[in-house]
């Protein structure tokens, strides 16, 4: 389940981009990518299913808890465990991003004008922001994990606690920095969750419970949303003020639990699905090259891009009949780019992955 669980994530994530972005050229030639969530009535209820970070924070405190368990049981340090997930994490990055700035230094030693990545393009680097925090929570598993089996539910009832200081703080007193400080223990409550996923075996529970922990993170997303104030849409939206994702606020740590309510419900059927291995190969295969996809997939967009301009094409900005007509284009041109990227790219995943010899004694 948890493997599926990150498949549907890394689908979900590539296709909004490729598909829901409303990308166009501003009046100084840069990309912009906003979304039309706003110009769909109803349209922010999509994204408490759609915005599906939460998930993948869920889904690396389950697989890093069974991973610090498997680590221990075979007498690994701390440290080297630390070490080895970094690795799985920073071998294929370093591989993107070494590749992207040999391009730009070839770019920008060509004669003419030259603009860096980040200054026409800034959606394109925005997505990396889960690689640090989730580099940064991996760094802190041997201290999280020992807090969960110490004290478990008093140590995400603390970080509820310290959220809601933190959102009075920023909103309540408007003190930025703790705005920036509230986003961190939301992205450690997820992960923190995702410890009690595993060790309570959540997706087992009778149904009553299941359905408590759905229930519980829906009314706290009501509470925020309705009653709090804070915007009803999960991604920054055109026209809101405030943004729940950036910084991330209060109502993303809610969304976990009820997302998390949803993914233990449907446990036990989603369970018996995955026997059949129609299904699940599929989920094999896209976890196997999962962080391939999540680097490379707006590469793979861009390409497609530059080709549809270079061919006469325009980019429209506003999300028209004609918008959600190409819709099609925009999975299909992009998947087909992508695939190959993914030959080429996933065989440093792979290589990430392997233990090394220390790791085995």
């Amino acid at each position: 389940m948890v493997d599926a669980a990150r498949a549907l994530c890394i689908v979900v994530v590539t296709l909004w981009h490729w598909t829901l972005s409303v990308t166009h050229r501003t009046a100084d030639g840069s990309l912009s990518m906003p979304n039309p969530i706003h110009t769909v009535p109803g349209g922010w209820l999509a994204t408490w299913l759609l915005q599906i970070m939460p998930v993948f924070f869920l889904v690396g405190g389950y697989a890093n808890l069974v991973g610090w368990q498997r680590a221990r049981a075979r007498g690994t340090t701390a440290g080297q465990f630390v070490l080895d997930r970094l690795r799985r994490l920073l071998w294929p990055t370093a591989a993107w991003a070494l590749l992207w700035l040999a391009g730009e230094l070839i770019a920008a030693a060509l004669p003419g004008p030259h603009r860096w990545m980040w200054e026409w393009f800034p959606g394109y680097l925005t997505p990396l922001w889960f690689l640090g925090v989730y580099g940064l929570l991996i760094a802190a598993v041997p201290i999280t994990t020992s807090l969960h089996a110490r004290y478990g539910a008093r140590v995400l009832a603390a970080l509820v606690l310290l959220i809601a200081f933190g959102s009075v703080a920023h909103r309540g007193a408007g003190l930025d920095w703790a705005g920036w400080a509230t986003a961190a223990l939301v992205w450690v409550f997820c992960h923190q969750l995702g410890y009690a996923w595993r060790t309570w075996q959540l997706g087992h529970r009778p149904l009553p419970q299941r359905l408590a922990i759905a229930a519980a993170g829906l009314a706290a997303l009501a509470g925020l949303t309705v009653g709090a104030g804070y915007p009803l849409s999960m991604v920054s939206t055109a026209g809101e003020a405030e943004s729940n994702i950036f910084p991330t606020n209060a109502t993303i740590a809610a969304l976990a639990v009820f997302q998390l309510g949803l993914l233990v419900l449907i446990t036990p059927a989603a369970e018996r699905l995955l026997r059949r291995p129609a299904v699940w190969k599929p989920v094999v295969a896209l976890n196997v090259v999962a962080l391939t996809i999540f680097l490379w997939h707006m590469t793979a967009y861009l390409g497609v891009l530059w080709a549809y301009e270079g061919l006469g094409g325009t980019l429209l900005t506003q999300p028209t009949a004609g918008w959600w007509a190409q819709r099609w284009l925009w999975l299909l041109a992009p998947s087909a780019v992508l695939a190959a990227l993914a030959l080429l790219f996933a065989r440093v995943e792979l290589a990430a992955r392997r233990p090394r010899k220390a790791a085995s004694r």
